[in-house]
């Protein structure tokens, strides 16, 4: 898929500065997560028997990489637009990279394999019930965001749903113990949030928007107040998902397909191909 962001506006979507930075940090910290998920993978499969999870396992790695370039865009168009954000992604390579880190010992390496894939397995979670929330939402439709960036987020939003069991499946295949799934999914949380928080706070600080003035009722309240009502009126996720998702995802008879979003998913991506925002369209 080309997503051509030549053209995309500092704040796509009209009079919410917060609310398009709350996408940014999706573009920015999704792709990443995606890259070392997908390196998880690949380090599981020698360890997949399953014929046909092992092939669904290699189709999830080839489209995550889809998913990375799709995003990738952003970055150089925020610079373009006078907020840099490459000290964020400095910061989240250095935590991937311990993350992500090797070892010697192979028994040691096969449980660092395990912590990943179950952690890798909780954020999936996220990607999902969000992905639900991009196709269904009239808030978001509604709000007068860029075409292109609505188109993206509706087509990463339906492949989420639809390729929601894989990692899950492939860590309970690997390990599957439910004391590592719980612990895994509470910090995953705590991490994917505190990411989140810090990562949005960093771009509404940096907004030129924002930098531009010195009333501090637009610096620091109005920010709140936008993303409050940005909440309210259904143009971002409810955050509070981070805490209400737990309970369902820790439970020990859970799995992915439980989720609802799947029938609209898969009609999406078949009813509703995505336009090639590319630069001809673009002119």
């Amino acid at each position: 898929m080309d997503f051509c962001w030549d053209d995309v506006p500092l704040h796509y979507i009209p009079g919410r500065m917060v609310a398009t930075h709350v996408y940014n940090c999706m573009h920015l910290l999704l792709p990443e997560g995606e890259k070392a998920m997908s390196a998880a993978l690949a380090q599981a499969l020698p360890l997949i028997e399953d014929p046909r999870l092992k092939e669904e396992v290699v189709g999830f790695i080839g489209q995550e990489a889809t998913h990375a370039d799709s995003h990738g865009g952003v970055l150089e168009r925020l610079v373009e637009l006078g907020l840099d954000a490459r000290p964020v992604l400095g910061r989240l390579d250095q935590l991937l990279t311990v993350i992500m880190g090797d070892v010697a010992d192979e028994r040691i390496r096969h449980q660092l394999l395990c912590e990943r894939l179950a952690l890798f397995s909780a954020l999936e979670h996220y990607t999902a019930v969000w992905g639900k929330f991009f196709l269904e939402s009239e808030g978001l439709s509604g709000s007068g965001i860029h075409p292109m960036v609505l188109d993206l987020l509706k087509w990463h939003g339906a492949e989420e749903v639809e390729h929601r069991s894989v990692v899950f499946d492939a860590y309970q295949h690997v390990d599957g113990s439910h004391a590592r799934r719980v612990r895994m999914g509470v910090l995953g949380s705590a991490a994917l949030a505190a990411a989140g928080f810090l990562t949005l706070g960093y771009l509404v600080a940096k907004d030129p928007a924002r930098t531009a003035t010195r009333n501090p009722w637009k610096r620091y309240v109005a920010p709140v107040a936008e993303f409050v009502g940005a909440t309210r009126d259904g143009v971002i996720p409810n955050m509070l998902g981070f805490l209400t998702e737990i309970p369902v995802y820790v439970r020990p008879d859970f799995h992915p397909s439980q989720l609802p979003g799947m029938e609209l998913a898969v009609r999406y991506l078949a009813e509703a191909p995505i336009r090639h925002h590319d630069a001809a369209a673009a002119s």
